[in-house]
């Protein structure tokens, strides 16, 4: 693929003289003639380098700069000055330009600065991508007071080696926490092994859990060991132990008192250093009251007990985990954007807040990811109207905002109860936008406004 470049400059001589260097030493090019121009190209699509002179009709190329790198970190940008002029280009390179160039421009000079730029504006891209990859990979739990203290205890829990009993329901972030707790442990090292007992039943449980020797049944025709053993010295993750049947129970008791296991078919023990951590929707002590659950084995698991509330329990948290997954979505999708992330509109945030989230964390996150993915490239917010039909049941049931009032989407263009009217503007805009795949003017047509109160609306 062709590094793109973007010329800015009113001369037309100097622009065609550009042009056919460029592209004959393998650039793509495209031209505008003022700021203005230049400024609504920038904003249509992602450049690798933007060759920008000093010196335009409606104003200084210099002052255009710091809003360049700010659309695109890692772009590539060239001032062009005249040799009386070098100060101001070197005020230009304080303001995030990467090189100049004085008139009148050698052209073997311009491919060598160009060349250059392109490939730091590669590494810088690279590089960005890289800490937007090690953000992702940190798990996240929010910021309110609830999630501060879960934290704290679920650190405790990580400097003791004790078991931990995690209760909450579907999709709260079980597995995530007991995961951050094996990876600030002294056993970070060592596996960390999950297994989820209520996708395993009976004897096959058994056998994944404690292996079996070779022999104990048809198909054992060799031995194998157990998940059990597999996670010797690191940390066994038991997810819905409350499914667990009643005899595998006094085995793992077994793991818990004594320290070790017997495979399927054999007498001889083998001794295992492995930390449990387990989890429950369940009441485990209900289930003990009603004969499911062992009660010495409830004790012994129940020594550290952390429980994790519903997303609708601590909805201070959904705005700080929705933005959160959604700079995750969007390192996942890496060069698929261009420019800079678009931000959760306060309309957007207020629809999310209102919502019952039965799905809890998991549901959040999966509509983010779905918003992100399915987002127009023309959007410059993710407005409540690019969130509902990815919601898990599409839209068509009402939701309440965060101030209860009530919201639906019918069709057409939505704009929730609490919206100001700069962020209804905004929605409307943003609507024809997506109607008119990206064309302003034919969206300016659909609204019956100006093209320039369309771009102010978008320069803001």
């Amino acid at each position: 693929m062709k590094p793109s470049v973007l010329l800015i400059d009113d001369e037309p001589s100097v622009i065609f003289g550009y042009r056919k260097f460029l592209e004959k030493a393998g650039y793509e090019t495209s031209e505008a003639g003022t700021l203005a121009e230049g400024r609504a190209k920038v904003e249509a699509r992602r450049y690798d380098a933007v060759l920008l002179d000093m010196k335009l009709p409606d104003g200084n190329g210099v002052d255009f700069v710091p809003d360049i790198r700010a659309l695109y970190p890692d772009i590539a940008i060239v001032i062009i000055t005249g040799a009386g002029d070098v100060p101001a280009a070197v005020d230009a390179l304080k303001k995030g330009a990467d090189n100049f160039l004085t008139k009148p421009v050698d052209m073997g000079e311009l491919d060598v600065f160009l060349r250059k730029s392109v490939e730091v504006s590669g590494l810088r891209r690279g590089d960005m991508a890289r800490k937007r990859l090690e953000k992702k990979r940190q798990p996240f739990f929010g910021k309110s007071p609830e999630a501060v203290s879960l934290l704290e205890y679920a650190q405790l829990a990580a400097d003791n080696d004790s078991t931990v009993l995690i209760k909450g329901e579907t999709g709260v972030g079980k597995g995530v926490l007991a995961r951050w707790i094996h990876e600030r442990s002294g056993r970070r090292d060592k596996p960390f092994v999950e297994v989820n007992c209520s996708s395993l039943r009976g004897d096959l449980l058994s056998s994944e859990l404690f292996g079996h020797a070779k022999g104990s049944f048809t198909s054992a025709v060799s031995d194998r060991e157990g998940l059990v053993e597999v996670a010797d010295r690191g940390t066994l993750f038991l997810d819905e132990i409350g499914d667990m049947p009643l005899h595998l129970q006094v085995r793992l008791l077994r793991v818990l008192e004594e320290g070790q296991i017997f495979r399927v078919g054999s007498e001889e023990p083998i001794r295992v250093d492995v930390r449990i951590i387990a989890s429950s929707l369940q009441d485990l002590g209900k289930s003990v009251r009603e004969g499911l659950f062992r009660e010495d084995l409830y004790y012994r698991l129940n020594i550290l007990r952390i429980h994790l509330p519903p997303l609708r329990e601590r909805v201070e948290d959904i705005s700080y985990l929705a933005v959160h997954f959604m700079e995750r979505a969007f390192a996942e999708l890496g060069t698929q954007w261009q420019g800079p992330h678009p931000a959760l509109s306060t309309a957007a945030t207020g629809l999310l807040e209102g919502l019952p989230w039965r799905g809890n964390v998991r549901e959040l996150r999966n509509v983010i990811t779905r918003v992100a993915t399915f987002l127009p490239h023309t959007a410059r917010q993710v407005l409540p109207m690019h969130v509902i039909p990815h919601l898990e049941d599409d839209g068509k049931t009402p939701v309440h905002a965060s101030d209860g009032d009530t919201v639906k989407s019918n069709g057409g263009v939505f704009i929730p109860d609490g919206t100001t009217m700069d962020e209804a503007k905004g929605i409307l805009i943003q609507n024809a936008l997506d109607r008119s795949q990206g064309n302003r003017t034919k969206a300016a047509k659909m609204l019956g406004i100006g093209l320039r109160t369309i771009r102010r609306k978008l320069n803001k």
